[in-house]
């Protein structure tokens, strides 16, 4: 099994190359998804955040009020400390899950948007980034994803430096490219991945 981090900055196309990925024959196992999972109604998890925020945080339909949360963690760290505590255990137990139910040859690929941020390259066989140029993240987050300018930035801002991504990368998926391009360079790191993970163990 080779396990694959697979992160990149927003609107770099991470999801369309995870997309293409598995299109090729990868198993998937996308963190956001997982994080939604263990805090969904009914769930261990979800008790516990109600437990250390009160019930102010569920929305009318017994759901977790995603906004109303994030309103409350990001301005204190303390807080976001807290939230972290009780999911990211959560997410890593089912990670591994699903990568124990996966075939011994198989490529899992672990979609992490924040694998660079939280140090968590050393947790992978290698590391895939997708990178795009600061005008096409933004020309993609306006066009595509209907965020003004000021909050593109802002979100941008806040992630890792492009820099410090390459830095941490085994393989650079170069996406300033239209899609046909980027399926063929995707069909070619894969041809990789399969490689890596059929070859004899060191």
């Amino acid at each position: 099994m080779l396990k694959v981090g697979l992160t990149g900055g927003i609107g770099a196309g991470k999801s369309e190359v995870s997309r293409l990925l598995v299109a090729c024959g990868a198993v998937l196992i996308d963190a956001d998804r997982i994080a939604r999972e263990v805090v969904a109604p009914g769930t261990p998890g979800l008790a516990a955040i109600v437990e250390a925020f009160g019930e102010d945080v569920l929305a009318e339909d017994g759901s977790l009020d995603r906004p109303k949360l994030g309103s409350i963690v990001f301005a204190d760290p303390d807080k976001l400390a807290v939230l972290n505590s009780i999911v990211h255990p959560l997410v890593g137990a089912r990670s591994r899950e699903l990568e124990q139910a996966a075939a011994e040859d198989a490529v899992v690929v672990h979609d992490v948007p924040l694998l660079t941020e939280n140090g968590l390259a050393p947790l992978y066989d290698l590391v895939v980034v997708v990178d795009a140029s600061p005008e096409t993240q933004l020309d993609r987050l306006v066009r595509l994803r209907g965020m003004t300018e000021e909050d593109a930035r802002a979100r941008m801002a806040a992630q890792a430096t492009r820099e410090k991504r390459r830095e941490i990368a085994d393989i650079v998926i170069d996406n300033d490219v239209p899609l046909e391009e980027l399926q063929q360079r995707v069909r070619d790191v894969w041809d990789e991945l399969k490689h890596r993970a059929h070859a004899p163990q060191e």
